[in-house]
């Protein structure tokens, strides 16, 4: 059965408290444990310790809260796109736990570095946490990848010949509509839209995702504005326009992660868009002595945003297609590059467009050809179009 979860992205950093070393604390009540009753690994315990805070204290424990290291480094060392994967699993693990239960109820901790996670919770919570560091740490998991396609169309009008292709998945936020494929029916889809004149890719179409990572896909250009005036009467005019800039474009972020029975997706997808719809020119004095009637035109920008972020669970068989409605959409309509600093020209209405996100599971990424048997395949699945 199908299910949505709404997320909300958030940082979180916990400070570990003073006395910690690597094997751990324990509790008095409760020893630590050597291995993590969960699906998750943990790091082999070091010798016991009082587990206690400046002033002589103990950490509260009341509602049996036990310290784990999870060990996560064979997922942090096969991570290169970022300086720290880690946060990919802290972040997984507030979507599934929710932002509450390390900030209220009982006393928590949720630290991580490269080498380890480490965490102070109830036996309960130990429970998905571990769940959730198995999806990451698991060596077959890790193979798994994933396809995202970013297209725009200037009408919904594509709706009517698909309707019958797409079976709908409930969507929280307003304007928004989701569906799931069958992976036939989306290459059907795409080789329709493909035909129409107004059809736009903004993403590769081989981009692809590791399992548990994430990536952007951003269009983004600086627009500069004279936003004021500087008083400058060492300078001819007596003042200095004060400049400023604007980033307009769209950013999507995309981030999926298999279940441990590598039956379901979860992904986290993201996208915000700024677009100026308009410059207004003002007209301000700065008189001098000299010129005590002088004037000069300072721009107040109108400006449009879109935020939308949302976890979509769906099977990996599946082709799941989400659409955005008719966004703005800040980009040229002609396909011509961007260019940093061109306004609108005038009279023009901001451009709109449906924007689409196809998302696809592509399988195993087959393992690297062993030297020992020179006849094993060394690239992972082509689907040579068909999807």
């Amino acid at each position: 059965m199908l299910r949505l979860f709404l997320s909300v992205g958030i940082v979180f950093c916990v400070a570990g408290a003073a006395g910690a070393q690597d094997g751990g604390w324990h509790t008095p009540e409760e020893p630590q444990a050597a291995a993590s009753d969960g699906a998750g690994s943990v790091l082999p315990a070091s010798a016991s310790l009082p587990m206690s805070i400046p002033g002589g204290k103990s950490l509260p424990n009341d509602a049996g809260q036990v310290w784990h290291d999870y060990d996560i480094s064979g997922y942090t060392a096969r991570v290169t796109s970022t300086n720290r994967p880690e946060q990919a699993i802290v972040d997984w693990i507030l979507r599934e736990t929710g932002y509450e239960a390390w900030h209220s109820g009982p006393v928590s901790i949720l630290n991580a570095d490269h080498r380890a996670l480490r965490v102070y919770h109830t036996p309960e919570m130990h429970k998905l946490i571990a769940d959730v560091v198995d999806r990451f740490t698991s060596s077959e998991a890790a193979s798994y990848s994933f396809s995202m396609r970013v297209v725009t169309l200037d009408s919904p009008g594509w709706r009517t010949i698909a309707q019958r292709l797409m079976n709908p998945v409930s969507v929280r936020t307003p304007g928004i509509s989701a569906w799931v494929l069958a992976k036939e029916d989306a290459a059907i889809l795409l080789g329709e839209l493909r035909r129409r004149r107004d059809y736009r890719e903004h993403s590769s179409p081989y981009l692809i995702v590791g399992n548990g990572q994430s990536t952007v896909v951003s269009a983004m250009r600086g627009r500069p504005y004279v936003r004021g005036v500087i008083a400058r009467p060492d300078v001819a005019a007596g003042f200095e326009p004060d400049t400023s800039q604007i980033d307009e474009g769209f950013a999507l972020d995309f981030s999926p992660l298999i279940t441990a029975d590598h039956r379901l997706i979860d992904a986290a997808i993201r996208c915000e868009i700024n677009q100026i719809e308009k410059i207004i020119p003002v007209m301000i004095d700065v008189p001098t002595q000299t010129s005590p009637g002088q004037r000069t035109k300072i721009e107040v920008p109108q400006v449009t945003q879109y935020r939308f972020h949302e976890r979509f669970r769906w099977p990996v068989e599946k082709v799941l297609l989400v659409g955005m409605g008719m966004a703005p959409l800040p980009i040229p309509v002609d396909g011509a590059p961007l260019v940093p600093g061109v306004p609108l020209p005038i009279g023009k209405t901001p451009a709109r467009a449906d924007l689409l996100v196809f998302v696809e599971c592509k399988g195993q990424v087959a393992p690297a050809a062993d030297a020992s048997e020179p006849g094993r395949l060394r690239e992972a699945k082509n689907y040579r179009g068909r999807y």
